[in-house]
């Protein structure tokens, strides 16, 4: 830190109780100079001699008889004047960037100007500012900070303006001219950004990291802050990705810490309220200037907060443009009461809705320069890529919400929706969100159940999937037998590309009796296979034995002809049950209470017809 040293006579201010100051000299004091509850007394040649302002006022004084002095409205209040005093004896007094502004301020306040005395105390003060706070980063920031309390002085001898360009100044710089220290607790080094700090077994010097004052400026107020960011961003010569980290470590610091509790207790949340909105009109245009998450967790703080529509739809906007860019964690963003549920569906909705606008007309668009094609068809690839991912994210997120027992059927099926079918490559994901949305919901009407399960597709589950979902008691009968359907397209497909007559998949085959009759699978599958094929199982098989064929071989075809004379008969036996049920139970047989499946062997004969 900077320091000036004035005077050579040596200090001698002696303080009495708290609130008398006085000077320890043979020759008695002639003049009282009050500031608030604080007495100074001291001589009038020695102050008059620097101070134009004092001089008026002593001379109105001794017209009304009075020794005392009253100047509580000087800025700094006694610990500034006190430095001026100092200076007006000639005693030593050093300045820093801790009170060198105070001085300042108090020294205008008295009117130390040169033409009342050569070198006087403010032309000594500028010389130090100008020739070393300025010119040093911390220093300048220290002198920025303390401006606060020293308005409009500090505004009016443009000491802000200067402070705030200074350091706007090395902060747009190129940082392999930093030669100054400065705070950086976020560990990137050379080793980190794939750059050995060692070679041929010599230390290098590390880098400057682009972003090396961000730490620094998060010191300041938000108003002092925004001055200096909106200076930085003037000049042009800062990325935006710095100035969104820039962003992303004030806001951790000075609006994150604490916010939930903070709403919880009912604590005055107008500063950070204005934090915020601050930091949102801060945010470069640029996308991916900003991390996705960090979008997110400022508009979990704007709901919280409950801030104006205009910087939650700002927010909803750009994190609809990079919404591939999320995790699950940052989309739970609670709800802002219980009656609403846990966490809040409508605003991922929202995004969802951004994302897939601002994504809808890509492909669309034709050149004829063969130039601007290759562009259009590699922005159209990236928008697929993004596509699959948002679904992903989507039902990752369904996963989670699903276990909210106050989440309407409804709103999950609309989310759902939103995503379109053909950026789901796989439906795994899906099912979970949907099997664990019937295990927290388990009084849904059959009509609901039927439409939930509308969501999936069984064609494009996993074999695990199949396999857990086909002893899924929680899933209609109807969606088990589409999934065993496909499953058996699906291993006879592969049986035919390899002419070998493989097996039926694995999936499949664990539900299905064993030659030796014992069986394995859920209870429901197995009264499946047993009630709609056992029979022609059996004499498929003894057939073939007949006619002297390989036993592997016909096992395999028996197999593979199972399935469809299974569905054949659940099918056509649908029509003797449908005259007594309503069309939600034909249609979605399987929706009624599980244990009711469990019990009873007519239960299993309705089971196998219905």
């Amino acid at each position: 830190m900077k320091h000036m040293k004035l005077g050579s006579k040596p200090d001698v201010f002696q303080t009495e109780g708290s609130n008398i100051r006085f000077v320890a000299t043979e020759l008695a004091t002639d003049i009282v100079i009050s500031i608030g509850d604080v007495k100074f007394y001291l001589h009038k040649f020695p102050l008059l001699s620097k101070s134009s302002r004092l001089q008026r006022l002593v001379a109105s004084s001794n017209e009304e008889s009075d020794d005392e002095v009253n100047i509580s409205d000087i800025p700094g209040g006694s610990s500034a004047f006190e430095i001026c005093a100092k200076f007006c004896y000639g005693m030593i007094v050093t300045l820093n960037a801790y009170n060198v502004l105070a001085a300042r301020c108090a020294a205008e306040y008295l009117e130390m100007f040169e033409t009342i005395d050569k070198g006087n105390l403010i032309y000594k003060i500028d010389v130090f500012l100008t020739s070393s706070i300025f010119r040093t980063w911390k220093d300048s920031i220290i002198v920025l900070q303390s401006t606060k309390s020293l308005l409009p002085w500090s505004e009016n001898l443009k000491v802000i303006n200067h402070c705030i360009d200074s350091i706007a100044s090395k902060a747009s710089i190129d940082p392999s001219e930093v030669e100054w220290s400065y705070t950086y607790n976020r560990k990137k080094l050379q080793s980190e950004n794939g750059v050995d700090s060692h070679w041929n077994g010599v230390r290098m010097q590390q880098m400057v990291p682009k972003d090396w004052w961000v730490e620094d400026l998060s010191e300041l107020e938000m108003d002092l802050y925004k001055r200096v960011l909106l200076t930085i961003k003037a000049k042009g010569r800062t990325p935006a990705v710095v100035i969104g980290e820039a962003l992303r470590v004030y806001a951790f610091r000075r609006l994150f810490g604490s916010l939930e509790d903070a709403v919880s207790n009912g604590i005055d949340c107008t500063k950070r309220r204005a934090v915020l909105e601050s930091i949102v009109f801060l945010l470069p245009t640029e996308k991916g200037s900003v991390s996705c998450g960090f979008l997110l967790k400022l508009l979990n703080a704007a709901c919280l907060l409950e801030s104006g529509e205009s910087y939650r739809d700002n927010l909803v906007k750009r994190i609809g443009t990079q919404l591939d860019g999320a995790s699950v964690p940052d989309l739970l963003i609670p709800a802002t009461s219980a009656e609403n549920g846990v966490y809040n569906v409508d605003v991922i909705m929202a995004i969802v809705e951004q994302f897939m606008s601002h994504h809808s007309d890509n492909g669309k668009m034709t050149f004829q320069d063969d130039d601007e094609i290759v562009e259009v068809e590699k922005f159209a690839s990236v928008s697929s890529t993004s596509k699959l991912a948002v679904a992903k994210l989507i039902d990752e997120y369904l996963g989670e919400i699903a276990k909210d027992p106050n989440l309407p059927v409804l709103k999950f099926i609309a989310l759902a929706e939103m995503v379109s079918a053909s950026s789901r490559q796989m439906h795994d994901e899906l099912y979970h969100a949907i099997d664990m949305y019937l295990k927290e919901h388990p009084s849904l009407s059959k009509s609901e159940k039927k439409r939930l399960c509308g969501l999936m597709d069984c064609k494009k589950l996993s074999q695990e999937a199949c396999m857990h979902a086909v002893q899924n008691e929680r899933l209609p009968l109807r969606v088990v037998v589409q999934v065993l359907f496909f499953e058996q397209v699906r291993a006879s497909d592969a049986s035919a590309r390899s002419d070998s007559g493989a097996d039926l998949s694995s999936a499949v085959h664990s539900l299905l009796p064993r030659e030796n009759g014992n069986s394995y699978g859920s209870s429901r599958s197995m009264r499946l296979a047993n009630n709609c094929g056992g029979s022609e199982r059996s004499s498929t098989s003894s057939d073939i034995n007949k006619n002297g064929e390989d036993k592997s071989t016909t096992t395999g075809k028996a197999k593979v002809m199972l399935m469809p004379k299974m569905l054949s008969k659940l099918w056509s036996g649908k029509a003797h049950v449908g005259e007594n049920s309503s069309s939600d139970t034909s249609e979605s047989p399987g929706s009624a209470n599980p244990e009711e499946v469990k019990s009873t062997p007519s239960r299993n004969t309705r089971q196998s017809t219905s």
